[in-house]
């Protein structure tokens, strides 16, 4: 016996603001998606700097690089959202 999913949305966190986002997902505002390239970003750089701490001062390479790597993610994080009214279809048309 096959069950049906219950709907079409989003299963998991986040997930409704990504590219393939439901019907009924609105997206967040832009002073939340600040908030979040704010936060995501001093996250990032912090992580880069206590991977430069590894690989220059203490000539650790793999925590440096894992380090490294997680201050990237971490920075590009909030490209996932997408902001509330910056679709086409709420442009103003243009009367005569």
């Amino acid at each position: 016996m096959v069950q049906e999913k219950d709907h079409e949305g989003a299963q998991r966190f986040g997930g409704e603001f990504g590219p393939s986002r439901g019907q009924n997902a609105t997206g967040v505002s832009l002073s939340t998606f600040k908030t979040l390239v704010w936060v995501s970003n001093i996250g990032g750089l912090l992580l880069v700097v206590i991977s430069l701490e590894y690989l220059f001062v203490q000539q650790n390479f793999l925590p440096g690089l894992l380090f490294l790597i997680a201050g990237v993610i971490i920075a590009l994080f909030p490209s996932n959202y997408e902001i509330r009214g910056m679709d086409d279809n709420s442009a103003p048309e243009d009367k005569p």
